[in-house]
């Protein structure tokens, strides 16, 4: 370690010497970048990740001295993954400047593919607000490069953290937007009634009882199929709950559901408001009796 160490310093150090020198302009920069290079390698074996990825942003400053946007990109990439590791603003920031030069050269697809990255890190942070910005922006940029697929992953990110954002509506359109594009995709047909049943359970979030049952008759002209399935069985049960004002029975709806399909923390979350809202309904209609 301490011998990848000392390599690392007595590389760096000669990239200093060679861009304070007077060498041609050209070929000092390559020099310089190719010291640097060799230098954040050494780092990284000697897992110092904050010196590694400081070094890197130096090799990516020759590239772009040099006009080469891509070097420049991949650098701020290795910079980025070395901080991931001690400084999760640094290594968003160096994804940032990545994901600007790769749209500068045109490479949208490779800015699709970091904006998904800085867009996790910040979900592993628990910083859903910002995660849900960069989702956006990554399902943007895969969409506009026709790559369905990564833009879908996105797009059901972006409606997740929506919801638990309490952006109900921004959530159904998305969902019940993926439903009519997985119809058409004999591999995507069988993740139907999920999509539906997300969109369904926003909208019971929102507590508007008339628009549950136009979204439930929606659905059904969507996909003719799904008011046989237990998910639309479970949104019907739920709506007649809230129609009527009955907590045990939307107890035994949602514990029906469960019993055979596990829900998930996000569904269990949202069921879980719309079971507060409808307690809150029923203790108003105590204290009015």
């Amino acid at each position: 370690m301490g011998d990848q160490m000392a390599k690392a310093e007595d590389f760096e150090n000669k990239a200093e010497k060679k861009l304070s020198s007077w060498g041609m302009f050209g070929s000092k920069f390559e020099d310089a970048a190719d010291l640097f290079d060799k230098s954040a390698n050494s780092y990284k074996l000697s897992k110092s990740w904050d010196k590694a990825g400081s070094t890197y942003i130096k090799l990516a400053n020759c590239h772009l001295k040099l006009e080469s946007k891509h070097e420049a990109a991949s650098a701020y990439v290795d910079a980025a993954h070395c901080y991931k590791k001690v400084n999760m603003n640094d290594a968003v920031s160096c994804l940032d400047n990545a994901v600007n030069i790769f749209c500068d050269i045109g490479r949208i697809s490779m800015a699709a593919r970091y904006l998904k990255e800085i867009a996790e890190l910040c979900e592993s942070e628990q910083n859903i607000e910002k995660a849900l910005v960069y989702y956006e922006k990554s399902a943007d940029f895969y969409e506009s490069e026709e790559v369905t697929t990564s833009a879908n992953q996105c797009k059901q990110k972006v409606a997740q953290f929506s919801a638990q954002l309490e952006q109900y509506q921004k959530s159904i359109e998305i969902y019940e937007a993926i439903a009519r594009q997985s119809l058409n995709n004999n591999l995507l047909k069988y993740g139907v009634k999920g999509h539906l049943l997300n969109a369904g359970i926003c909208e019971l979030c929102k507590g508007d009882v008339v628009a549950i049952s136009k979204a439930l008759e929606r659905y059904q002209e969507l996909d003719p199929t799904f008011s046989g399935t237990r998910e639309y069985k479970l949104l019907a049960d739920v709506a007649a709950a809230i129609d009527e004002e009955d907590v045990a029975k939307f107890t035994e709806a949602v514990k029906e559901f469960d019993s055979m399909t596990p829900l998930d923390s996000w569904k269990t979350t949202l069921f879980l408001r719309v079971k507060e809202k409808l307690k809150a309904k029923e203790l108003e209609e105590d204290d009015l009796t």
